[in-house]
């Protein structure tokens, strides 16, 4: 069975991590296939918005700690780390969401935070429970503490808590809470809300806000009009105008 199922349906591409038997905890072959599903989503043409998720009862548990530490899995090149995972991911130039089905604890709350839109159902909650295991985080200290403030990630970080859905929707973390079985389909909701507009204004839009991050406006400012000049350009700008002008929906082409 593959650790990551991965589907192009409608321009929406499905990423689903997939040992629900495990809690979807990830191991060294899920984190090669998550690494194999972002980069076919990024170069994609067919593929304009991604949707993450787990199979079964959780989005994931975090690190196979039973497999830590070893070198078990398929890479047969220079392994690519957690820490590379994350970068790429939020790296993407695409939108992508994260629908939370259940438990998201440790690396899988990291994925959750490198995703752009993040949508919880009632059953979840989010939790960085190292500490209790005598090993240190990533995702806590470089993700939730630069998004929440200091003092409310050092709580949760240093007793390794839960944090219940209702406090993460208080602190930002997530977007919005659902009923359970409905986490997929507000998630598709919002992709297809993305899909109505331009493909490139939103690639752009996303870039000179990933990029602008803990720069001054003197920076930001250079880097979101590069990116709007690009776009600015496209066939998709004079299409959204011709379109505006002829009173009729656009058609994006994501040139």
């Amino acid at each position: 069975m593959e650790t990551v199922t991965y589907e192009v349906r409608d321009r929406i591409a499905w990423i689903t991590l997939n040992r629900p038997e495990k809690l979807n905890a990830i191991n060294s072959d899920m984190r090669d296939d998550l690494f194999g599903a972002f980069e076919d989503f990024d170069s994609n043409p067919d593929a304009w918005v991604g949707i993450i998720t787990g199979a079964g009862r959780a989005f994931s548990v975090g690190h196979d700690l039973v497999q830590m530490g070893t070198k078990v899995g398929k890479s047969t090149g220079p392994e690519r780390t957690t820490d590379d995972l994350y970068i790429y991911e939020r790296r993407l130039s695409k939108p992508i969401i994260s629908a939370i089905n259940g438990i998201c604890l440790a690396q899988g709350a990291g994925i959750a935070l490198c995703s752009d839109i993040r949508i919880a159902s009632e059953k979840a909650q989010f939790g960085w429970p190292q500490v209790k295991r005598g090993i240190s985080s990533i995702s806590g200290p470089s993700l939730l503490s630069h998004m929440v403030p200091l003092n409310v990630a050092f709580e949760f970080l240093f007793t390794g808590e839960f944090i219940p859905i209702e406090e993460c929707l208080k602190l930002r973390l997530i977007n919005k809470i659902v009923p359970h079985e409905q986490v997929l389909e507000e998630a598709e909701k919002v992709a297809r809300k993305i899909l109505e507009n331009a493909p490139l204004s939103v690639r752009a839009i996303k870039k000179a806000s990933i990029e602008g991050q803990n720069k001054s406006l003197e920076e930001r400012i250079p880097i979101a009009r590069a990116q709007a000049n690009v776009c600015n350009a496209s066939e998709d700008a004079a299409e959204g105008l011709l379109a505006f002008k002829e009173k009729r929906a656009p058609v994006w082409q994501g040139r």
